[in-house]
């Protein structure tokens, strides 16, 4: 079966629901309403054009986070794996169908929140996640290492050498 990468930008409809399998795997389970706008050429306006709701699943140490972090409002950032999935109404027999997205990254949205992001320890103190290789306490720019140089043009360097940055 195929699925189809998605991100998708809305706010928690409840709080996150959080279980453990028979194995002991965390999974947790949200809603996000994602609320849809379009331009009206006609009077020149955003108009609402509905809200979508999809159901996320997200499994393990990202279930446990979710779980701790984020409650019902929370505006969110969600990508995962959009799947289709078919089943039969217990009730009325009939054949359904509906989406659901496994979540491979879920964090806050920041255009009106702030946070703060702490590592996620193991019960013996180890760090979950792999090192940050960036993670320094520096607030400068390293100097450049003694005879160290690059190749000329390897980075565009603007009018008369005034940068000597990367182009990013």
């Amino acid at each position: 079966m195929s699925s189809t990468p998605i991100t998708i930008v809305g706010n928690l409809t409840d709080d996150p629901e959080l279980r453990f399998t028979p194995s002991g795997s965390a999974v947790v389970k949200f809603s996000v309403a994602v609320n849809r706008q379009r331009y009206n050429r006609q009077t020149d306006a955003w108009e609402d054009a509905g809200t979508d709701f999809h159901r996320v699943t997200a499994w393990n140490y990202l279930a446990q986070n979710v779980a701790e972090t984020l409650t019902k409002g929370s505006r969110v950032l969600v990508f995962g794996e959009l799947r289709q999935s078919h089943w039969t109404d217990e009730k009325t027999q009939e054949k359904r169908s509906g989406w659901d997205v496994t979540a491979s990254a879920v964090g806050p949205e920041l255009t009106f929140a702030t946070a703060k992001v702490s590592k996620v320890k193991t019960r013996d103190g180890q760090s979950v996640g792999p090192d940050d290789p960036w993670n320094t306490a520096a607030t400068q720019r390293p100097a450049a290492a003694a005879g160290a140089s690059r190749a000329p043009g390897a980075w565009p360097t603007g009018s008369a050498g005034a940068h000597d940055e990367p182009p990013f």
